[in-house]
């Protein structure tokens, strides 16, 4: 078993993304073999980058409400609910809000890390 905290985990910034707190909780910290854990979170205003990917990832709503930008529609988000973003669908999460939003996001672990 391993633990982190995320107090312990320190923030990124990723290109295109604008007031996101991006920390990786379970990755490369803790060798994890199969997926990692992230979570982002994301101001009032701010988003992550309009962008695609091979993989799929699923997400978690855990505080907060918002919205995700895909390429022919909006879908709002809110605390509770869990999102499964498709291999190679563009997407952007967007916190136009008052307060934090918190997004749990569980990705494959990349073959670079393998």
């Amino acid at each position: 078993m391993k633990k982190v905290s995320i107090d312990d985990i320190e923030s990124v910034h990723h290109e295109g993304s604008e007031g996101v707190d991006f920390r990786a909780l379970l990755a490369q910290n803790v060798k994890a073999p199969n997926f990692y854990l992230r979570i982002l979170d994301i101001a009032p205003g701010g988003h992550t980058p309009h962008h695609s990917h091979h993989w799929e990832h699923g997400t978690f709503v855990a505080k907060g409400r918002g919205k995700v930008v895909l390429t022919d529609r909006e879908e709002r988000i809110r605390e509770g609910d869990a999102v499964l973003v498709e291999p190679d669908e563009k997407h952007m999460f967007v916190n136009d809000s008052k307060s934090l939003l918190r997004v749990v996001c569980v990705i494959p672990k990349p073959e670079s890390d393998r």
